[in-house]
Formats: structure tokens, C-alpha cells, sequence
């Protein structure tokens, strides 16, 4: 197998990887009482299940807006 077909599939798993760690970083925020949350218009994203989701759909934009959004205070 080359580079070429590896590339796919390291970033197939970078997103999944990174993906499971916002769940975990989110689930652990929300039960210690300090959810991260990103309000904008009538969309919130608040519970670690929306978080994990929307990275996993969206990952290229929502992962960075999760790591602003869990250093910013609420």
C-alpha cells in the first residue's frame, strides 16, 4: 500500500480519534458542572453528544470552534 491510498485513511482516523476526545472532554466538562457551549442565532450546541456530532460532520470548521469554545469562559 503507498502514501497515496494511507493519506485517506490517517485522516479518517485523525477525525474519529479527535472526534472521541471532544465526546470524552465534553461528557467530563458537563459533569463537572462547566459544559462547553456555542450559542449563535437559534443554534446552541450544548451536550457532548450535539459536540460530537456536529465534529464528526463538520469537523474542518466545529473541532477548532470546540477548542475556542472550551477555553473561553461561559
Amino acid at each position: 500500500m503507498s502514501l497515496v491510498e494511507l493519506v485517506p485513511i490517517i485522516v479518517v482516523l485523525v477525525i474519529i480519534g479527535t472526534d472521541l476526545w471532544v465526546y470524552t472532554d465534553a461528557r467530563t466538562r458537563a459533569d463537572r458542572g462547566d459544559p462547553v457551549v456555542y450559542t449563535v442565532g437559534s443554534i446552541r450546541l450544548d451536550s457532548p453528544e450535539v459536540w460530537a456530532v456536529v465534529c464528526l460532520v463538520l469537523w474542518v470548521f466545529c473541532f477548532p470552534l470546540y477548542l475556542a469554545s472550551r477555553n473561553s469562559p461561559n
